[in-house]
């Protein structure tokens, strides 16, 4: 993964409409992703973290956050990863964490062990992301609705201003939003907006409302959870498995991925060296 991928990731939120995110959780959900012709990869904590059977949010899953982040480095589109809070308190170790990804963008949540932080506390992490990796897409969750506290559109909105002003390119709220709470949202921000895909809004009506990026979040591990065990519990009940994706086609997708001269063999720790952000400035 090089520089350009943050301006390429950059580039899609000014698109003509709003860019759908996908959420993958491993290196096969992230190839299957980049062949049905997704532009860019996102990462889901919390997939990362039900599969290691750790609670989402508890920082459990810093270090293989950064080895699902090095694994995806080679692939044709920008990735972001989910890096719950930053994984630490200290905005240098934070900075210094996210400077050490191969990747284009990250996701930082201003709550820890599911309690809203000082918002300034939180700039300042973006504030040192920022100053580390310029070419970064610095994504800020802002976690009011979702947590449901100091859940207004003016506390959101605050949090949000100053997270952008500390150097966050775009802001994300994710929970349950009314179409005149995003318009707002859309408004006041100085920003563009990330939400939630959600069964209330669907994507043309996010487009008309002005926001630029809609991620899947959890939603995709969680669906496939559902769809393994409906799989399982028609073969238990006598009926017909579905079709899926061929055996030999996930291995020719897997041996792709793999170092050059080492097919199929796992690179672990590919997120543990310098990242490509310290130099150039962005620009949106």
């Amino acid at each position: 993964m090089t520089a350009a991928s943050g301006e390429a990731l950059r580039a899609l939120h000014r698109g003509p409409g709003p860019f759908v995110l996908p959420n993958a959780w491993d290196v096969a959900s992230a190839l299957a992703l980049v062949r049905a012709g997704f532009a860019a990869v996102g990462t889901t904590s919390l997939g990362l973290a039900a599969g290691a059977g750790v609670l989402d949010g508890s920082r459990a899953v810093r270090h293989l956050t950064a080895d699902l982040a090095g694994s995806l480095a080679h692939l044709p589109v920008p990735v972001t990863v989910d890096l719950e809070d930053g994984f630490d308190d200290d905005p240098q170790a934070v900075a210094a964490f996210v400077a050490s990804l191969q990747v284009a963008g990250v996701n930082l949540e201003d709550s820890t062990g599911g309690r809203l932080v000082d918002p300034e506390r939180h700039a300042d992490k973006i504030a040192a992301v920022r100053e580390r990796c310029p070419l970064l897409v610095v994504n800020a969750r802002v976690d009011t609705f979702w947590l449901g506290e100091s859940a207004t559109l003016e506390a959101t909105t605050r949090r949000a201003q100053r997270y952008v002003r500390a150097g966050a390119d775009c802001v994300f709220v994710p929970g349950t939003l009314d179409a005149a709470q995003i318009r707002h949202l859309v408004g006041a921000v100085g920003a563009p907006l990330n939400v939630l895909a959600t069964p209330v809004h669907p994507l043309s009506r996010l487009a008309e409302l002005g926001v630029r990026r809609v991620s899947t979040g959890s939603l995709l591990y969680r669906a496939a959870l559902d769809a393994a065990v409906d799989v399982a519990r028609r073969v238990r009940d006598d009926g017909t498995p579905p079709g899926a994706t061929s055996y030999g086609e996930i291995q020719a997708r897997t041996e792709s991925e793999a170092a050059p001269g080492q097919p199929g063999e796992v690179r672990p720790g590919r997120g543990s060296g310098a990242g490509p952000w310290s130099s150039t400035r962005r620009s949106w």
